[in-house]
């Protein structure tokens, strides 16, 4: 929120010397008293034409500006959202947190016992054909057996931890 208020800040203040420089590079163009319509109209166009980049930088400030200020209205919208939403007290938060930890978890441990099934069929396979294979290709079929592990989460009080399970 406090970022929020920053950058609306910054806009403003950008917004604010914007209009500065832009009230400093107009000038009053052509007395139009006492003048008929048309030659006021002639009037300021000679002038814009005779000070092309002056009116490029007073529109491309113009732009600026109207460009600033929708930002500026995104960011008062976004900051008086933020103000109006009914905040979610901590434990809240860390409640609904744990929740989906747990799906989490629970997901983790199922694949867990379904991996270390899925292990434990490949070495049986693998001790019932392990001779054979050194019989054949003089190496063994699968290594590594000893030190195979799959992940498993438990809590223990208000403590989760992740312990690995050899299979």
């Amino acid at each position: 929120m406090e970022q929020i208020q920053a950058e609306i800040s910054a806009i403003s203040s950008q917004i604010e010397a914007l209009r500065q420089e832009r009230a400093s590079l107009t000038v009053c163009v052509v007395s139009v008293e006492n003048k008929s319509p048309e030659a006021i109209s002639e009037a300021y166009r000679r002038h814009a034409r005779e000070t092309a980049q002056l009116s490029a930088e007073v529109k491309g400030i113009d732009d600026a500006i109207a460009a600033l200020e929708d930002q500026l209205n995104q960011k008062q919208v976004g900051l008086e959202r933020l103000q109006t939403e009914p905040k979610q007290s901590i434990e809240q938060q860390v409640e609904e947190g744990r929740k989906q930890a747990k799906v989490h978890a629970e997901r983790i441990n199922q694949l867990s016992a379904e991996l270390a099934e899925e292990l434990r069929a490949l070495k049986l396979k693998a001790d019932e054909l392990s001779p054979s294979y050194w019989q054949v290709y003089y190496k063994p079929f699968i290594t590594g057996f000893k030190t195979i592990s799959v992940p498993h989460v438990r809590s223990e009080g208000d403590v989760w931890m992740i312990v690995n399970r050899v299979v």
